[in-house]
């Protein structure tokens, strides 16, 4: 792999790390960082050229769909409830 497209792939992979970080949900932030992580273990002997390509660009998406589910888990956020106790029942 050349040096630009090792960068674009690092970047990538900070960019999807990143990202992750910021699901609200800690089930579904874990989960994002998790599959990041083994999907880049997993590819990180790969040398052939168009199979790089073709990876970057589902990376690229599945980039955008995580942005978009941390955007829409943030328009949908509900307050924590707060009991408060009082001394007199």
């Amino acid at each position: 792999m050349s040096f630009s497209g090792r960068t674009q792939v690092l970047n990538l992979y900070k960019a999807l790390l990143r990202e992750s970080q910021k699901f609200s949900s800690y089930n579904y932030r874990t989960y994002a960082i998790r599959r990041v992580r083994d999907a880049f273990r997993e590819k990180k002997n790969v040398n052939d050229f168009h199979e790089i390509q073709s990876l970057i660009y589902c990376a690229k998406e599945n980039l955008e769909i995580i942005q978009r589910q941390v955007t829409i888990g943030h328009l949908y956020t509900t307050d924590k409830l707060i009991i408060e106790s009082s001394g007199n029942q």
